[in-house]
């Protein structure tokens, strides 16, 4: 027999329709691609997110086509979102930093019918238009631009397009169940694949990702979003400031140390996101500014590794938290979050800060393990390393369009990551599972030696490769680039691993480069890295 409470819709629009209702007047503050900054707020980008959804209907969508972005983070887009997967459509967010094949792959492959983009992509998508079939539409996220006009035929404007619609706009009925939003992994062999999140997983990813001891956003909090829209829903945190009311600061295409360290001071942000160069980066800025970015109390670090040396800079020079996260975009993406427990709180600062150094623990929703290259499952004892795999409410079952399943025969899902568990569940990421170095039979990791370089101070970032040897199969080699300023030769460098690693993981060479190649989501491109430098060591 079913019980007797009532039953709601898990929908994205609901949590919209909260900010709305009960936190209207908050402020959602937007840098534009113009570089002005824009204040609106809660109530009016609900009114025009339903104006939006609207809108895609008289264009002539129908339920569970896809809308697509090319975007920065901003005001337009936030309505985007919302509008989209409210109006029972699909948004499909997309990195503007691909190659043009690979944005030509998955706008035809997502079979895109809107495209909607900042000014600042005009001409690149002029050059894309002949070669998307299914796009019927493609709308600049601004007012009327003659110029761009020019440059796309039939070019929408999104002002125009909701200013035709009137003011009492409803939400649509829709089962939670229907797919709400589209992101392809940052892979870096083969086509992308699609992730189709639902309206009920990222409600429920929206719930138990906001804990205290998850990303923790309050009424109260300002949030900043470096994380960029198009990084696997921009790690959920448009929804979850949605469903708290907080002040939204979206900061634009300028993502500077400057720009960053400018916004927090003015804006009071409390709490933001993003990936570790971004990190580096306002430390840089608030150098130069002389900002001590006094209302900031924490940062949400994930998408790749955390230089540890990081963490008491933050906290002793400008009293900042820096909380490690993991996730991917096939888990929504939030897998762990690195909060303390009650237990820890008599540790030294040291202790506490070398349990922040790991991935943290996952919260109620999802489960981990790890298990050998035979699917053993293997002991969460802090020391034992293996294949993470994950299961849970907002984990991926099937890659879009796939006819076949991305689980285990016992339904979990393999990360790619080599990890090791305490008994605690916290995680640390030791690798990729493609990045390990072995050699000689035994493995290295790269993040580990990663972060002993970037703690030099003279190493502003490192990545740690293979290479091919004679004897040992793979060595590692450091790629670094140097401070500002600074000279560095590579003995001082190789020497600050004495007494960290053994003596058979110190890097057999460090070779200097101006820059590391970067994907779209801020990560080293070590494929790239290895196609350089992965013959270093055996050539004459």
């Amino acid at each position: 027999m079913l019980g007797k409470m009532m039953h709601k819709q898990l929908t994205i629009s609901s949590l919209l329709e909260h900010a709305g209702r009960y936190h209207g007047d908050t402020t959602v503050t937007s840098v534009e691609t113009s570089g002005e900054t824009v204040h609106s707020n809660w109530g009016e980008v609900e009114a025009n997110a339903r104006k939006l959804a609207s809108a895609l209907k008289r264009l002539g969508l129908a339920q569970e086509d896809c809308a697509a972005t090319i975007a920065w983070n901003n005001r337009r887009h936030l309505e985007i979102y919302f509008g989209v997967a409210g109006g029972g459509f699909i948004c499909h967010t997309i990195n503007p930093r691909l190659f043009p094949e690979q944005l030509i792959y998955i706008i035809n492959h997502a079979e895109d019918k809107v495209l909607f983009i900042d000014a600042t992509f005009v001409p690149a998508v002029a050059k894309l238009r002949p070669h998307l079939p299914n796009l019927r539409h493609v709308i600049l996220m601004g007012a009327r631009d003659d110029t761009a006009a020019q440059q796309i035929d039939g070019l929408l404007f999104y002002d125009e397009l909701l200013a035709g619609e009137p003011d009492d706009c409803i939400w649509p009925e829709i089962d939670e169940n229907l797919p709400s939003s589209l992101c392809y992994t940052s892979g870096t062999t083969g086509h992308p694949k699609g992730v189709q999140y639902t309206h009920r997983t990222n409600v429920l990813h929206t719930l138990g990702g906001n804990q205290p001891d998850g990303l923790g956003l309050a009424a109260r909090d300002t949030v900043m979003m470096v994380v960029p829209m198009f990084h696997a829903n921009a790690w959920g945190a448009p929804y979850v400031a949605a469903a708290v009311g907080c002040k939204v600061v979206l900061p634009g295409p300028h993502l500077d140390g400057v720009s960053l360290a400018n916004l927090i001071d003015s804006e009071q942000v409390t709490v933001s996101l993003g990936v570790p160069t971004i990190w580096m980066g306002l430390l840089q800025g608030l150098e130069e500014t002389g900002s001590k970015a006094e209302s900031l109390e924490r940062t949400i670090v994930g998408g790749s590794a955390l230089p540890t040396v990081m963490i008491p800079t933050f906290r002793d020079k400008y009293g900042v938290e820096l909380i490690h996260a993991w996730g991917m975009t096939e888990t929504s993406p939030l897998g762990t979050l690195n909060q303390l427990l009650q237990k820890h709180d008599d540790l030294s600062v040291a202790e506490r800060s070398a349990i922040r150094e790991g991935q943290g623990r996952p919260p109620y929703g999802v489960e981990l393990r790890l298990v050998d290259d035979a699917g053993t499952t293997l002991p969460e004892d802090g020391e034992t390393q293996g294949n993470l795999q994950i299961r849970g409410h907002w984990i991926v079952d099937t890659y879009f369009k796939s006819e076949n399943s991305a689980l285990t025969d016992d339904g979990w899902f393999d990360t790619g990551d080599v990890a090791t568990i305490d008994a605690d569940g916290y995680l640390i990421i030791r690798d990729r599972s493609k990045d390990i170095i072995k050699s000689g039979g035994e493995w290295i990791s790269t993040v580990e030696l990663e972060d002993i370089a970037v703690g030099h101070p003279k190493i502003a970032n490192a990545a740690a490769i293979a290479a091919k040897h004679p004897k040992w199969d793979e060595r590692p080699v450091i790629i670094a680039v140097k401070a500002a300023g600074e000279e560095v030769s590579e003995a001082e460098v190789l020497a600050i691993y004495d007494g960290k690693v053994a003596s058979w993981q110190v890097p057999d060479k460090v070779i200097f480069v101006s820059e590391l190649p970067l994907g779209g989501t801020g990560k080293v491109l070590k494929n790239k890295l290895r196609e350089q430098f992965g013959d270093v060591l055996v050539k004459a």
